[in-house]
């Protein structure tokens, strides 16, 4: 079997808020909560989930944007979990990210050829020519012209400059590249361009993503793989054509029935489910089942007992003690 490309053992990440002053005093916010996960080559692995549930914190700590406050993470076979930023300096060229919002992850300041031009000139020893060249290629890769490289991120509109961003990302030809939500900051018209163009360079240069999303209709075109997040943790994982299929777990079911159908007559059919209540705090996390606030399902097992992620018949993973189409 090939080994992963990049792999999470019950990572988990916490963050301290408040001051010991203040009248709720020192509180912890468990952002990610004992994510194991593992990502292979040349796949795609959509993340998705409510706002908040911990997708763009996970996707920061693969690249080790952040560090792991428990658990262990591996890329290409090392262990960077408690590297250095002097040890993670040669690995960063191989693992990349396209970020939300192209507004603010581009420097105002600077010209798009300097924007694209600082990771060949960190981790190569390319001359200028060779840099300027090479940013002129990339640019015509993600369907920019060279002559774009002497304008600023204003002069751009909002696809433009993700495809900057992209540019930006597969410079240095990364073998994974983490993208946080990259088309949602767009217009539906210009998101189907952009999902189009990651789609072409994953086959060109054999990349591997993860793909933070909270559009499943997004997700579901471009994901082989996905890992739903609840309040921090994987409630289900498999196949992106299965769980769309059969969902296995409450809220994933609940999730997919919000899904817009373009067929009238299915869009008749497909029953609404409309979850209760609102997301529990990730400060005061619910014992047990993180879900069983808000299920139709839960039980007094549910509210004592939390569930581990398991392999079903069905070739998914699920946390749930009761799911749902565990033989489809």
């Amino acid at each position: 079997m090939t080994a992963p490309l990049l792999e999470t053992r019950n990572l988990s990440k916490r963050f301290t808020v408040g001051n010991r002053f203040s009248a709720l005093g020192l509180r912890t916010v468990h952002a990610v909560d004992n994510v194991s996960l593992r990502i292979m080559p040349g796949e795609t692995v959509g993340l998705v989930g409510e706002s908040g549930c911990g997708k763009s914190t996970l996707g920061r700590c693969m690249t080790r944007l952040y560090d792991v406050t428990e658990g262990e993470l591996y890329f290409e076979g090392q262990d960077i979990t408690s590297k250095s930023l002097r040890q993670m300096r040669p690995l960063r060229r191989r693992m990349q990210m396209v970020f939300q919002d192209p507004y603010a992850s581009l420097n105002p300041r600077r010209r798009v050829r300097d924007l694209v031009a600082e990771p060949l000139r960190v981790h190569t020893r390319l001359s200028e020519a060779a840099i300027r060249e090479r940013v002129g290629n990339l640019l015509e890769v993600v369907g920019l012209l060279p002559d774009h490289m002497d304008r600023f991120p204003h002069e751009f509109s909002g696809g433009q400059r993700q495809r900057i961003g992209i540019a930006r990302a597969v410079a240095l030809e990364p073998s994974l590249i983490v993208a946080d939500e990259p088309v949602s900051a767009l217009d539906v018209s210009v998101q189907a361009q952009i999902v189009n163009l990651l789609a072409d360079l994953q086959e060109r240069l054999s990349l591997t993503y993860v793909f933070i999303a909270h559009d499943l209709s997004v997700v579901r075109q471009v994901s082989t793989r996905i890992a739903v997040m609840y309040l921090g943790s994987i409630v289900e994982l498999g196949k992106a054509s299965d769980i769309f299929a059969k969902p296995s777990h409450p809220y994933t079911q609940a999730l997919i029935s919000a899904v817009p159908q373009p067929d009238l007559k299915k869009a008749g059919e497909r029953k609404r489910i409309v979850l209760t209540g609102d997301v529990p705090s990730p400060i005061d996390p619910p014992q047990g089942c993180r879900f069983h606030p808000r299920c139709m399902y839960a039980t007094d097992k549910c509210k004592q007992e939390r569930p581990l992620l398991a392999s079903l018949p069905n070739g998914r993973q699920v946390a749930c003690h009761y799911p749902l189409n565990v033989s489809g």
